[in-house]
């Protein structure tokens, strides 16, 4: 996907920057932190990476909060109820009349008020490292000291924005790369005086109160080993969420840095009550090599124009009587075919399909079968010991005939077919005895 396009709502006399990603049936808005840029956020790999996740099952909205990035107006002075009007301008600007709000770390304070006051609008809640009072107070007195949390204000303003190991901000996790562009989206995000600001203004601000009063699903969402944020921060909104879901993921830090595949995970069992599939590099399969006997001497007496007229009707009839078992083709061998199959009774019964029908080209082949873990690659071609093993028992055979491993045999007891002990042998590369089964015809 391409990077989306940059757009503006009009909220009272300013213009909140938004962009949306993906046409998933979910529309999803993502509240920001104390700071964000959705340009420049997009040179993060693991915020990239994140929000295609996300766009991969919705439509993700995003937007900068005023005094933020690419939006209008002054950083850290507005209360929520009028960032609240700049979410609304947003969602009737990006047509999402219900959507669902994602709200990390300080966002989560807005989400709150927002899901709070309009549950009429809010579809479902997912808050990420939340915090309803940043500050020690009556029935919080676990949390920062207002002496504690001014001291960590004061550090992170000195070194916003530069690359050092004293900007809170920075991971042992990323580059030097990353942390040049996470400085960059600091500085352009919002300057040491709006941070401040915004700073100020979210120590102040206290949204327990409003936590019984969210009606849509909720979901509290943090890393396992996060210790910049105290975890009964998240604890304490989950609890007094009603029915709110309470998740920990891996990860030790608030921007889940190598983590973030679990994290949309989570969220999209939450919101769609499924995951996405499995995408591994390895499948079990039954490998077919098939390998035309004596065909140095045949493309000799043919020449080579005739030699490639019939390799080419040879590898149709191939990929056909493949697919008619259900396989898949992976790739001509030149004097060979290469096809895999989620079952070994169908790879024999293509197997012997082939060997039967090139006769009618004046072909003979051989065929060797092996079942076995293959490893998936990008170009969808296939590899391993199970593809190498295949090879080696196609190599045992004779022509016409169909060999497969013991393997195989063992899988298809009781099938009805008739196999005929050929011994052990040994596999060129391939460690041990192993003991090939002719099909009989």
């Amino acid at each position: 996907m391409e990077r989306p396009e940059t757009r503006y709502a009009q909220s009272g006399d300013l213009k909140i920057a938004y962009q949306t990603l993906g046409d998933g049936p979910l529309d999803l808005v993502v509240v920001p932190a104390m700071t964000s840029n959705i340009e420049i956020g997009w040179d993060l790999p693991y915020f990239n990476s994140f929000l295609r996740r996300l766009a991969s099952f919705s439509r993700l909205i995003l937007f900068d909060r005023r005094g933020n990035g690419m939006s209008e107006g002054v950083p850290g002075t507005t209360p929520l109820e009028g960032q609240m009007d700049d979410v609304l301008a947003v969602l009737e600007a990006a047509d999402a009349p219900n959507p669902v709000l994602i709200a990390p770390l300080e966002g989560s304070s807005l989400s709150t008020m927002f899901a709070a006051s309009r549950p009429d609008v809010v579809r479902a809640l997912v808050m990420m490292t939340p915090n309803s009072r940043p500050v020690a107070g009556p029935g919080y007195e676990w949390a920062q000291s207002v002496e504690e949390r001014n001291e960590r204000v004061e550090h992170l303003i000195e070194y916003w924005g530069i690359d050092s190991p004293e900007n809170l901000f920075m991971s042992d996790a990323i580059s030097a790369e990353e942390r040049f562009t996470w400085t960059r989206w600091q500085r352009l995000a919002m300057g040491p005086s709006g941070v401040a600001a915004s700073l100020a203004l979210h120590g102040e601000t206290d949204v327990r109160e409003l936590l019984p009063s969210i009606q849509c699903p909720t979901l509290v969402i943090r890393p396992a080993d996060d210790v910049a944020y105290d975890k009964r921060h998240s604890t304490y909104v989950a609890e007094h969420v009603p029915g709110a879901t309470y998740v920990e993921t891996p990860g030790a830090g608030p921007l889940w840095i190598g983590a973030v595949d679990e994290v949309a995970d989570e969220i999209q069992q939450f919101l769609t009550g499924s995951r996405p599939p499995v995408v591994s590099d390895r499948v079990l399969a039954t490998v077919l090599f098939t390998d035309i006997v004596s065909s140095t001497e045949t493309a000799a007496e043919l020449g080579d124009g005739a030699w490639r007229s019939l390799l080419e009707r040879h590898d149709a009839l191939v990929r056909e009587e493949v697919e008619r078992q259900r396989g898949r083709f992976v790739k001509s061998l030149g004097d060979g075919a290469l096809a895999v199959f989620d079952g070994p009774s169908r790879a024999i019964s293509s197997a012997t399909a082939i060997r039967d029908r090139v006769g009618g080209l004046g072909l003979q082949v051989r065929a060797g079968l092996h079942t076995g873990e293959c490893e998936l690659f990008p170009d969808d071609d296939v590899g391993g010991m199970a593809v190498h093993i295949s090879s080696r028992v196609s190599g045992l055979a004779d022509a016409g005939e169909v060999l497969v491993s013991s393997t195989v045999r063992d899988l298809i007891v009781g099938s009805g077919r008739e196999l005929e002990d050929r011994g052990e042998h040994e596999l060129k590369g391939v460690p041990g005895q192993w003991r090939v089964f002719a099909v009989e015809v």
